[in-house]
Parts: C-alpha cells; sequence; structure tokens
C-alpha cells in the first residue's frame, strides 16, 4: 500500500461565477498557498478537463468555488493500492444553506487521466448517468467523511440555482426520470430524504428561501412538466428560467407548486421557519464523527443497515 500526503498533491480552486468566489479564492490560499486556481471555464466537463490540464501532478484535489476545506484534511494521507489507485474520491461536504452532509460540493480527489478519458455533462457520450453527473462511474467513490462546508447562497440567483439543481438530481433514477408511479419506488430513499431538506429547510440564513424555491421548482419541473431535464446542466438554460422567477417573491414562488408535489409525489411541504432551521440542523447528525479518510460511505451504510 502506497501511502501519499494530501499536502503533496496539487489542490485545484474551480470556480466559475460564485459571488463569493474571490473572498474564498484569498481563504484558500492562506490556507493552502500551493493552491492554483481555474476560473470561468463553461462546462461542468471542460472545467474539469481545465483543472486537470492545470495539476503538475497526476492525482490532484479539487476544490469548488463554493466550498471551503476543513484545514485539517490537508494534514491527512491517502491509502492507495491496486484497489483504488486509478479511482475518483469524493467526501461529503456540510452544506450551509440546510445543514445536508453528502458529496454535493465536497471536496474530491481526482487523476489527470481519470478527467481526460470521461465524457460527461455537456460532453456526454449519450450514457443517460452521465448527461447530468460524474457519480455513476464504478471507479468514482463516495467517502464517508466531511471534511469542508459549501456555502451556495451569497446572492439569490446563487442560492436558487443550487436548489434547483439538486431539486432536479434528487429526482433521479441513475441519471434517469422515473415515472410519476415509480417515483417513490426508484428514487433512492436517502435521496428522498435529501429532496426533502433542501425543500423546507433553510430560512435561518441569507437567501435560503430561494434555495427552498428554487429546489421546489426544480423537482416540480422534472417530475410534472414536459422540461428536458438535463438541461440542468446548462446554465444559459438556468440563467433563463432564473429571469422567470428573479423578480417574485420566493415565498410565493415556493409555495405555488407545493399542494402539487405533495399531491402528486407525496413529498412533505412543511417548510420551517428560521427558529425551526436553525433548530433542525443545530440536532441533525448531532452525532456525527470522521472515520478515516479512505473509510467508503458504502461500506458505512452496510454497517449500520446490517448489510
Amino acid at each position: 500500500m502506497n501511502k501519499t500526503d494530501v499536502a503533496d498533491l496539487d489542490c485545484i480552486y474551480l470556480s466559475y461565477d460564485e459571488p463569493n468566489k474571490e473572498e474564498n479564492w484569498i481563504k484558500i490560499k492562506n490556507m493552502i498557498p500551493w493552491a492554483r486556481r481555474v476560473d470561468g471555464i463553461k462546462g461542468s466537463d471542460s472545467a474539469h478537463k481545465a483543472a486537470a490540464e492545470a495539476s503538475g501532478t497526476e492525482r490532484f484535489v479539487l476544490i469548488d468555488g463554493d466550498n471551503i476545506p476543513d484545514a485539517k484534511f490537508f494534514n491527512l494521507q491517502l491509502e492507495l493500492d491496486s484497489t483504488n489507485a486509478d479511482c475518483v474520491f469524493r467526501w461529503r461536504s456540510r452544506n450551509h444553506i440546510n445543514g445536508l452532509m453528502y458529496g454535493n460540493g465536497g471536496l474530491s480527489c481526482w487523476t489527470r487521466q481519470f478527467v481526460m478519458d470521461m465524457r460527461t455533462h455537456e460532453n456526454s457520450d449519450g450514457a443517460t448517468e452521465s448527461d447530468v453527473e460524474f457519480c455513476f462511474d464504478p471507479k468514482y467513490i463516495a467517502m464517508h467523511d466531511c471534511y469542508s462546508t459549501t456555502y451556495p447562497n451569497a446572492s439569490e440567483k446563487q442560492a436558487w440555482r443550487a436548489g434547483f439543481r439538486e431539486g432536479v438530481k434528487m429526482c433521479l433514477n441513475k441519471g434517469a426520470r422515473p415515472s410519476l408511479t415509480q417515483f417513490q419506488q426508484r428514487v433512492h430513499h436517502r435521496n428522498l430524504d435529501h429532496l426533502t431538506i433542501w425543500h423546507n429547510v433553510g430560512r435561518d440564513v441569507e437567501h435560503g428561501i430561494w434555495s427552498i424555491a428554487g429546489s421546489r421548482m426544480g423537482t416540480y419541473m422534472t417530475m410534472l412538466t414536459e422540461w428536458d431535464y438535463r438541461l440542468v446542466q446548462d446554465f444559459d438554460a438556468l440563467e433563463d428560467l432564473w429571469n422567470t422567477v428573479k423578480t417574485h417573491d420566493p415565498e410565493i414562488v415556493a409555495g405555488r407548486v407545493s399542494e402539487d408535489l405533495h399531491t402528486q409525489l407525496d413529498l412533505p411541504m412543511i417548510m420551517l421557519d428560521a427558529n425551526a432551521s436553525k433548530f433542525f440542523k443545530h440536532h441533525y447528525r448531532s452525532n456525527w464523527h470522521n472515520r478515516g479518510l479512505m473509510v467508503r460511505e458504502i461500506d458505512v451504510i452496510r454497517q449500520q443497515e446490517g448489510w
């Protein structure tokens, strides 16, 4: 087994149009002086390839533009062997809006070869799974531990877009839209849990209501209209959608679709106020603890559920 210090890997800060990206870059450079930056590349697949090209090491750490890592992450070691040396690792991040802890926005560690070979998002080869996500590749490993916090609420648009994208993606079954009758059976129960939290929690933070409105709107458009859910990765298409709602009251945007989401998809619509959201986040996973950098999420789930 080869032990590799995280601090020996290049670290790439990948930003696009996040309103907090310059502030975050200053924090990251102070924390990680060797960090490099790739900014403004359109398209998720193309941006990741630009990050790979910017790395001087074959394996590199990637930080999203709205993410702030925990400094202790860079004191840890990867344990690599023949089973995982060419794999991608994605650790959890805590979402500042709603307290969720999963891979969305989290730190990741890639190899340049993996990135250059992949064809996802705007460069997808037509495989359903790769149209909207990286995570269905068997060499893309979801890890258990959480080593960062993501702040996707520096503006109304950023919060709405973050919610909208997850409101779409949490509905899908391996990247494909299920039918109405399949929804509760085919969508993984953890995704349904996450979706419900996106729909109802976050009014205690700035622009959190826009995240709630966006996530509800994303779910509604994906499951209850003919909208092409694959456009979730097209930021121009999302900009057009944002322009249709940005002058509206987000409370009204969120409330407009709530009855349909409840009656047709059996999703709970119980939007928590600021105090209740704060209370929820304080106690959500209050007994959480990291188990080790190389612990996989699936192994912990198997242990907990007695597989």
